[in-house]
């Protein structure tokens, strides 16, 4: 069931109303029912694997949960005979119990991932290795594995880690990993944040629901009135290499920039928005990222529970972790204190780079452009004593052209290495780089070439004020809520926005022939 069909449509105003009718205790076993309906719908075969995930953790982070039972209640029986070595040396042996379990539920659920994402990328680097012919595989990825995958060890490393209790409830442990408007593409939901409002009674409220539906209809628009929309010339452009290059490269990377955005935080407006409805709290997962001065601000303002998990579960431990301490003691008596004490954080920054480069897909476009990241962010990080010593010495670092000057590096900075995302080829990503400098061809785009990518007259003009209002509506939300503004606003001003934003919606969505309402582009992760 696509979010932009019609069944999808159906489906939650139905469970809308049935939800808000039904006795509140049954609210969160009627929304497990509605998640795992969504992922019958899915593909029914693949109902196997979040089941898996779903048990595995659950009886995993029970059998954690009782050893830290059994570790309490003797500690507390022998807390005045057990001497403080002892002690000490029985909470080492426990804790290793518990991380050997934690190890095991992370190799089953990462190993399913790894197998059924990544088995064809082993088998083609083989192939090219040995020059072998093994036969691909080809499996089908389940819907939304890799986001329920590392929400749920997220819960596990949590629990294992003692951040909150276990969650005791199959039901509700099967809710928080298969909530069906997350499985899409996210975001990357802690159950510490969700816990709270998910499993708790929702009354109705007027107001809420509101904001929530209007939170749909606007992410709605960003997909079929925009992302859509740019979807063909997108194509077009990368469907054509040898034909559209030089200045039809950056033509592309610019309407790629404004499909993406639209697209994803359209998706995540739409969950959010049915969240909301629901009366369950779910984080943002973007903040205005084109508005970003450096490609670190834009890191944490973009995909935001992507970068908080890889932050939290891997740069930490694997910055803090005994080999690489004992690296970077090495470096700093061998290369002196600045190297070794640096080592520690670029060793991290590549591994998680790379890690989430692969997470995108097996393929080496996303590893090369999830190293070209963390390349650049540690240049720039060996670069700011320049850029403080420049500042220093011009102050211009607070003036409107220069912040202005700063989004508008980042933006093509970014936009430059999202191409290897556009092409999904090193070779031919490198290729258009090079035809940008030496055959920029910049008259002939200008010249009308634009016209030829599938886009009408009509579609441009339909772009242009699309694009207009989602930035003015990004700039008001610099200073506050846009829907709080507008609930302050008299009715008949709120209805008339509420109606224009539906019928631009069903008039200037992307349908039809020529067009194609599809899947988000996150999805396929």
């Amino acid at each position: 069931m696509l979010f932009t069909s019609h069944n999808f449509i159906i489906f939650i105003i139905l469970l809308f109303i049935i939800y808000y009718l039904i006795p509140k205790r049954l609210q969160w076993p009627v929304l497990l029912i509605a998640s795992y309906t969504f992922y019958y719908f899915a593909g029914i075969r693949y109902l196997v694997y979040i089941l898996f995930t779903t048990l595995s953790s659950y009886l995993i982070t029970r059998k954690m949960d009782s050893l830290r039972g059994a570790q309490e209640a003797y500690l507390k029986e022998r807390k005045d005979s057990l001497p403080r070595e002892e002690k000490k040396a029985y909470k080492a042996q426990m804790k290793r119990k518990r991380f050997f379990w934690l190890k095991i539920c992370l190799c089953l659920n990462f190993g399913i991932l790894a197998i059924l994402k990544y088995t064809d990328f082993a088998i083609y680097n083989i192939n090219m290795v040995f020059n072998r012919e093994m036969s691909f595989f080809q499996f089908t990825l389940p819907l939304g594995i890799s986001f329920y995958t590392f929400q749920t060890m997220g819960y596990v490393i949590d629990v294992y880690r003692e951040k909150y209790p276990v969650e005791k409830n199959l039901g509700k442990l099967a809710l928080f990993i298969s909530f069906f408007p997350q499985l899409i593409q996210g975001p990357i939901s802690r159950f510490d944040d969700l816990k709270d409002t998910m499993f708790s009674e929702h009354h109705f409220d007027r107001e809420r629901i509101t904001f929530g539906i209007t939170r749909i209809l606007w992410g709605y628009f960003k997909k079929l009135v925009i992302a859509d929309r740019l979807l063909i010339a997108v194509n077009t452009i990368v469907g054509n290499p040898d034909t559209y290059q030089g200045a039809y490269v950056l033509l592309g990377m610019f309407y790629y920039a404004l499909e993406l955005y639209s697209d994803f935080t359209g998706g995540i407006d739409i969950t959010i928005g049915i969240a909301q409805v629901l009366g369950i709290r779910v984080k943002e997962n973007f903040i205005r990222p084109y508005f970003s001065k450096s490609i670190v601000e834009y890191w944490r303002r973009w995909h935001i529970s992507l970068g908080t998990w890889f932050k939290e579960y891997m740069f930490y431990p694997i910055s803090v972790c005994k080999p690489m301490l004992n690296l970077s003691k090495a470096c700093r008596t061998r290369l002196g204190e600045n190297i070794g004490k640096r080592i520690p954080v670029y060793l991290a920054t590549l591994v998680v780079w790379f890690t989430t480069g692969f997470w995108h897909g097996g393929k080496w476009n996303f590893i090369v452009w999830g190293l070209g990241n963390g390349i650049i962010i540690l240049i720039s990080q060996e670069c700011a004593p320049l850029y403080e010593k420049f500042h220093n010495k011009y102050h211009i670092q607070h003036t409107f052209y220069y912040r202005l000057f700063q989004v508008i590096r980042t933006f093509w900075l970014m936009s430059f290495l999202r191409t290897f995302d556009c092409y999904r080829d090193v070779t031919t990503t490198f290729k258009m780089y090079g035809s940008v400098f030496s055959d920029l061809n910049l008259a002939d785009v200008l010249g009308g070439g634009f016209m030829g990518l599938g886009l009408k007259v009509s579609d441009y003009i339909i772009l242009l004020l699309s694009v207009t209002i989602l930035l003015i509506i990004s700039l008001i939300q610099r200073r506050g809520s846009v829907r709080v503004k507008l609930a302050s606003k008299p009715i008949l001003f709120r209805y008339a926005v509420y109606i224009i934003l539906v019928f631009s919606i069903l008039i200037f969505g992307a349908y039809g022939i020529g067009y194609d309402a599809s899947q988000f582009i996150y999805s396929q992760f």
